[in-house]
């Protein structure tokens, strides 16, 4: 399989990332490069599993924080993923890659329901699946949703999209002498509180032994090489 190492991956993609240079919303140039950067993993036989956040359209705890319900402030945020998902299908169809949305809200007009064994089943057959809606409560995550989804289907490796190109001692932006992990424990991301994905992902992903990349997407060729096991980002491992 053009010597990957990895051959089913879950990709954690964050909302704000498909903003682009927008302030709000989604800039069509983003999912487009997205799809640039999978096309050749996806044509090479990867089984690539998909969770996009929803914070470029609304965050549930950004409502909390302004008097809103967290309960219904979550479910807004969830849903804006179910928008944020379509717009990603949408865009790989658009580029030759089969693609299936699974909710973990039902929406039988615009996604499948999530089902464990269906989602395999559409790995298996080589379509980019992309998980909406969080787990489908509130008060947790879609780094949650991630890890969750992650360990469900089997992944080998949970890669984790951010904006800088790995994990960090300090804020690499207002640090400039931050120093960069290679790797690090889960135990020491979860003492350090180390910004990486929430408690409940980390925690998650250590019990059920499930290894974290962290990296910029726009790397250059960072996905393909990440799949080739080499040492691109920071990669959380048990201690």
């Amino acid at each position: 399989m053009s010597g990957y190492r990895y051959h089913r991956v879950l990709l954690k993609l964050s909302g704000e990332a498909l903003m682009g240079s927008k302030e709000f919303g989604i800039d069509p140039d983003v999912p487009q490069r997205i799809a640039d950067k999978l096309k050749p993993a996806y044509e090479g036989g990867v089984q690539i599993a998909v969770v996009v956040g929803g914070g470029n359209i609304f965050r549930g705890l950004s409502g909390a924080a302004a008097g809103m319900d967290r309960a219904q402030g979550d479910n807004m945020g969830m849903l804006a993923t179910v928008i944020n998902s379509l717009a990603l299908q949408d865009t790989f169809e658009h580029n030759g890659m089969q693609c299936r949305v699974m909710s973990a809200i039902e929406m039988h007009q615009v996604s499948e329901t999530y089902i464990r064994r269906r989602a395999i089943r559409h790995l298996e057959k080589g379509r980019i699946t992309i998980f909406a809606a969080g787990t489908g409560n509130p008060y947790f995550t879609t780094d949650t949703a991630a890890a969750l989804r992650a360990c469900e289907i089997g992944a080998e490796v949970l890669m984790k999209a951010t904006k800088v190109d790995g994990i960090y001692d300090a804020d690499p932006v207002t640090h400039p002498d931050a120093q960069r992990f290679d790797t690090i424990t889960y135990h020491d991301v979860l003492a350090q509180g180390l910004k990486v994905m929430d408690a409940t992902a980390a925690a998650l992903c250590h019990d059920n032994h499930m290894p974290i990349m962290v990296f910029d997407l726009d790397g250059d060729n960072v996905f393909e090489r990440a799949l080739r096991g080499e040492a691109v980002g920071t990669t959380v491992v048990e201690g």
